[in-house]
């Protein structure tokens, strides 16, 4: 009688997970190389100046009113249809599960939990430093401005800066991140500058949001993104942690032990031989060509090899003689030699 096992959906997931434990070859995993922090810095720096041109109601203020007065959605009202549905692009629901299920799918594929744990990753780290940025400067928006030429900062708002750029930027910059050749990773990048650089204009053209908000929200976002590589080592620590979880949940279901973690086995180094000693590879061939020692059950003494012994012919056979058998062989009186036997005369 066949039994199997009913396997629940929980189940028959991580059993596809485990079909291939470890990370495939193929992933490269981003490192913070020098290029990328020099990135990261300039970007910060850039940030930064942004804040400060902002706060001293720069330039970068005046300019903000007067594409304010402008209104966009006045001077082109005729692609205002497309604009209303363009920006749900930069909304942090929509764009957060059609990710979300296209990076689960690639977990299911490449057998890791690195696409999802980096996804919320990079979404932790957009709601905490944009979300920390929106309410510590609290700005107002174009709608709800009071004077004009200022800066309309400390006055409650939650618009600087802007949260659709710079979701924008992570959650399609994130497919770029994790993108498993370089090809793909330039084309996925080009396309998510230009998603992210559209969702920005396009809260520009709908008034909702100054222009110097969406140059904030693009630096934002593009920190995030260069930073990802330090959680690289935080992300790799959960998803062994999730796994270790698991079998502890399926070894109290199934009333047996979980297997034990395997713990890498060190390599040896090749060590050089100091001056007068041999190294390994020399004393390895002298050993082989010594000559071969008795094995250590032999009696001591002179052992003569099988093939410098004498051969020793048996004098005949071991099996006891039977009365009631004949020989048999070809010159025996039943073999093919034997004489012709005589007839027998009559008398």
């Amino acid at each position: 009688m066949r039994t199997e096992q009913n396997l629940t959906r929980l189940d028959r997931v991580f059993a596809r997970l485990d079909r291939e434990p470890e990370r495939p070859a193929h992933i490269d995993v981003p490192r913070m190389s020098r290029h990328r922090v020099a990135l990261f810095s300039a970007t910060l720096a850039f940030y930064l100046a942004i804040v400060w041109l902002v706060v001293i109601t720069s330039w970068l203020v005046r300019l903000d009113w007067q594409v304010m007065f402008f209104r966009p959605y006045q001077q082109w009202s005729e692609i205002h249809w497309f604009v209303d549905y363009y920006v749900v692009l930069g909304q942090r629901g929509p764009t957060a599960v059609m990710i979300c299920a296209w990076l689960g799918w690639r977990s299911w594929r490449q057998h890791t939990l690195r696409p999802l744990l980096t996804l919320g990753a990079s979404l932790l780290l957009l709601n905490i430093t944009v979300g920390a940025a929106k309410i510590g400067m609290g700005r107002l928006g174009p709608h709800y401005a009071t004077t004009i030429g200022s800066n309309e900062m400390g006055l409650g708002g939650d618009i600087f800066p802007s949260g659709h750029t710079a979701n924008a930027v992570v959650t399609w910059g994130i497919l770029a991140y994790l993108a498993s050749t370089p090809r793909a990773r330039r084309w996925l990048s080009a396309l998510s500058a230009v998603t992210s650089l559209g969702v920005g204009l396009a809260t520009v053209y709908l008034g909702t949001h100054w222009l110097s908000d969406v140059v904030l929200g693009w630096a934002a976002g593009l920190l995030i993104l260069l930073a990802l590589p330090w959680c690289e080592p935080l992300i790799a620590r959960t998803e062994a942690w999730i796994f270790t979880l698991r079998d502890r949940w399926r070894a109290r279901r199934t009333g047996t032990a979980p297997a034990p973690t395997p713990v890498p086995v060190a390599v040896p180094l090749k060590r050089r031989a100091p001056a007068g000693r041999p190294d390994e590879t020399t004393a390895a061939r002298e050993a082989a060509t010594r000559a071969p020692r008795a094995p250590v059950y032999l009696a001591p003494g002179p052992h003569t090899a099988r093939s410098d012994r004498a051969p020793v012919t048996p004098v005949g056979s071991r099996r006891p003689p039977h009365a009631d058998r004949l020989p048999h062989g070809p010159n025996t009186p039943h073999g093919p030699n034997a004489p012709a036997a005589r007839p027998l005369s009559g008398g």
